[in-house]
């Protein structure tokens, strides 16, 4: 007959097993993206809309904006200069970010003959403070939209945070305290949030990266990814 330790012994190494293998399912890698629509679109120039803002932070959209055409230039695209389109978004009327990501796809195309619009979405920017630590963390959203036949071609997303690198602190309570309230204050007035909208961009329209743009025509290894 099987003593009690045993049986109890069994079901402790049962346990452990279903954690492993809950464990191993969460980290399963994610599908690869289908890139047939973006293949056939062939884009190779660009046009980057104000990103929408949805965080409490008025500086999220210039913030993104300003550093959302550098990777999509150096991963092989003509990518319109922002200057230029704030611009002439103004002289057409349109001044508010939500009135310019209603416009037409077509209408888009016959006012500055890109091949492809890429909206953006700002899903958190800024720093927070929560006693014991103090983050600056961006989220971003892209999606990526033939001009020509108003499709989306490809979509993703991608965030930066301070906290990735942060090193255990060996200070106690009271200097992870101090360490939270110092960070806060410098992220604050330093403005922080635009180091890492300008990382956050990177992992989002940089090229190559899973699931993310693929290489422009202007790339050595265009078709190559």
């Amino acid at each position: 007959m099987m003593s009690y330790s045993s049986s109890r012994a069994g079901l402790l190494i049962a346990a452990v097993a279903a954690a492993a293998a809950l464990t191993s399912g969460c980290a399963t890698p994610a599908a690869p993206y289908d890139y047939g629509a973006f293949r056939q679109s062939r884009p190779a120039s660009l046009l980057v809309l104000p990103p929408l803002n949805e965080s409490p932070d008025v500086k999220a959209t210039p913030g993104v904006w300003a550093q959302a055409t550098m990777p999509l230039a150096e991963s092989g695209y003509y990518v319109l200069p922002v200057a230029l389109v704030d611009e002439t978004f103004k002289n057409n009327g349109l001044t508010t970010v939500a009135d310019i990501h209603d416009v037409a796809p077509p209408k888009l195309r016959e006012i500055f003959g890109a091949d492809a619009a890429v909206y953006l979405r700002v899903k958190k920017y800024g720093s927070s403070y929560a006693v014991l630590v103090s983050e600056t963390r961006v989220e971003v959203e892209a999606r990526l939209v033939d001009l020509r036949s108003g499709q989306t071609i490809w979509q993703g997303q991608a965030a930066a945070s301070s906290s990735e690198n942060r090193n255990s602190n060996q200070g106690g309570l009271v200097g992870m305290l101090i360490q939270a309230v110092v960070e806060q204050i410098v992220n604050s007035a330093s403005d922080a949030s635009f180091r890492y909208a300008g990382v956050a961009n990177q992992r989002l329209l940089g090229a190559p990266r899973p699931n993310g743009i693929l290489l422009g025509p202007r790339s050595p290894n265009h078709g190559k990814d």
